[in-house]
């Protein structure tokens, strides 16, 4: 029998997303639900068996070799539990336990969203070539991985990159992590369009889009409030990156997720900022990319965690074969 696909599953607050993915990077098929977020932590575990299901009962499950899952954290792939923020349902909940009741025998490997995001632009992605990388996602809330040495560092628990959560503002708002000050408290897209109604903008009566792309819109035509909220976002991005880089040395930053999609009405002001906060010289010459896989990131990050698995991989498609 053929081995040769993985099951990648990317599960966030607004959608759980699942695929059977090649050894290239390729989705062959993809089946996809929105999160019931608020609902209690069963709720949220049936809908990801309907994706999980859904796989299982397509032609091509037999080929499948492991399962691979990006889930917004924190998580711990010791223990296999995951706590996400945005799911309360969720805390310290058995995820991999609960994902063997569908899939049987299979390896599973879990790693934190932005750490699936790393491997996948690292694999297929913006950051293809490079050795020493952080991969971001700016939307609801705001996630990274590294890319060190070549190889993704999620670290012991699949948490490390981290970068919504380092506190660039001692003083300020409570965090729902329980910090003051965070990076995603400041920049993620929701805290964009939170900041900019505070201070009085309003969107368009034309479209009523009060989130972070109306946002961006009105900066594009210079909206002096929603171009100091993406001033703001981008202050706030810029310090969490030259801090991480500061401590391991990067050449390259991917941003991706939909406030990334702003285009330069986010990446102009942050590659600004970037140049008043990464000053010492082996960090002054840090590039700052748009990511690649739009969102396909997370699906193509779990594939890609879960075939650098190596032990795993080679152990269960050489019982396989």
């Amino acid at each position: 029998m053929t081995t040769d696909l993985v099951a990648a599953v990317d599960i966030g607050g607004t959608k759980i997303a699942g695929a059977l993915v090649d050894a290239d990077g390729v989705l062959l098929h993809r089946v996809q639900r929105p999160t019931p977020a608020r609902e209690p932590a069963e709720g949220v575990m049936r809908a990801l068996t309907g994706v999980l299901t859904a796989l299982t009962e397509h032609a091509a499950w037999e080929r499948v070799v492991a399962v691979g899952i990006g889930s917004a954290g924190p998580v711990d792939a010791r223990l296999g539990t995951v706590s996400p923020v945005n799911i309360p349902g969720w805390r310290d909940f058995p995820l991999v336990d609960g994902v063997r009741g569908t899939v049987g025998g299979l390896p599973v490997t879990l790693v934190g969203d932005g750490a699936a995001i790393a491997a996948g632009e690292h694999w297929r992605g913006a950051a293809r070539d490079r050795a020493n990388a952080l991969c971001m996602v700016v939307s609801t809330g705001v996630g990274g991985g590294l890319i060190l040495d070549g190889r993704l560092r999620p670290g012991p628990t699949g948490n490390a990159g981290h970068i919504g959560h380092i506190s660039v503002d001692f003083n300020g708002d409570l965090c729902p992590c329980g910090g003051r000050g965070c990076v995603e408290r400041i920049a993620s897209g929701t805290n964009i369009a939170r900041y900019a109604l505070a201070a009085g903008w309003r969107p368009e009566p034309e479209d009523g889009d009060a989130t972070a792309a109306g946002v961006a819109r009105a900066a594009a035509r210079g909206n002096p409030v929603a171009v100091e909220a993406f001033e703001r976002s981008a202050h706030a991005l810029a310090a969490g990156i030259a801090a991480t880089a500061t401590l391991v040395e990067l050449e390259t930053v991917v941003v991706g997720g939909g406030v990334s999609l702003s285009g330069e009405v986010l990446f102009g002001p942050l590659r600004r900022a970037l140049g008043a906060y990464a000053t010492l010289p082996f960090v002054r010459s840090i590039e700052v990319v748009p990511a690649q896989l739009g969102a396909d990131a997370g699906l193509v990050g779990a594939a890609a965690a879960c075939w650098s698995d190596a032990a795993t991989f080679l152990a269960h498609g050489a019982a396989g074969n």
